[in-house]
């Protein structure tokens, strides 16, 4: 498994108007093909009476699946520069659809590139680009006498600490970078003279 990779985690929306053509541009998370394409068509029915819906989409953070349509525009003025600003933004798990709605004078080759392209770059960057890393999932139970040095090094590290539980130990059920995770372990071991356990139980992309 890869250890990062660049989504988003919000809808995101925003326009321009070029030589009164007006471009609405939409971007969404998604995680598949058939989420992609069902909001294209949520897109489509929303704008029934719009000349163009344009969209590209990426989908998967290996062997990435990339698709893309110009939807009548003049071939690769709109898709293609629409997934340009995915892949240059190494994002996945996004679609994004820019919606045209004809002001009829005609913008040529290169001013539909600019157009599709900024539309698509203002969409996302009201989603915001988020970096999703992957993280152990670890539960450690300590006595009380070193919960003080676990909760030390646990706040000095990249760990999030999800919850910690009082009873007959102290356990603190965190998620570790993937990259750190060998190197606070063994700080762990040795801060407690291995008397902290410590149990694995997972990893997720957060």
């Amino acid at each position: 498994m890869i250890e990062t990779y660049n989504t988003i985690l919000q809808e995101g929306q925003d326009e321009i108007v070029e030589k009164k053509s007006r471009f609405i541009g939409y971007a969404v998370p998604v995680s598949s093909e058939e989420e992609a394409y069902a909001f294209v068509e949520k897109i489509r029915k929303q704008h029934y009476d719009a000349r163009h819906n344009c969209y590209a989409f990426a989908i998967g953070s290996e062997n990435t699946l990339l698709r893309f349509s110009d939807d009548g525009e003049p071939q690769g003025t709109a898709g293609k520069p629409i997934l340009e600003v995915i892949t240059g933004n190494a994002v996945v798990n996004i679609c994004i659809v820019v919606t045209r709605y004809f002001g009829g004078t005609l913008l040529g080759t290169g001013g539909l590139v600019r157009a599709y392209t900024e539309a698509a770059k203002l969409a996302l960057s009201d989603a915001g680009v988020h970096k999703m890393q992957l993280m152990k999932l670890v539960k450690i139970t300590t006595n009380y006498n070193d919960s003080g040095k676990v909760q030390y090094l646990l706040s000095n590290s990249d760990a999030l600490i999800d919850s910690t539980d009082y009873t007959a130990d102290v356990c603190f059920n965190v998620a570790v970078p993937a990259d750190s995770y060998g190197c606070l372990v063994k700080q762990i071991t040795e801060s407690t003279s291995a008397r902290a356990l410590i149990e694995d139980s997972g990893e997720e992309y957060r």
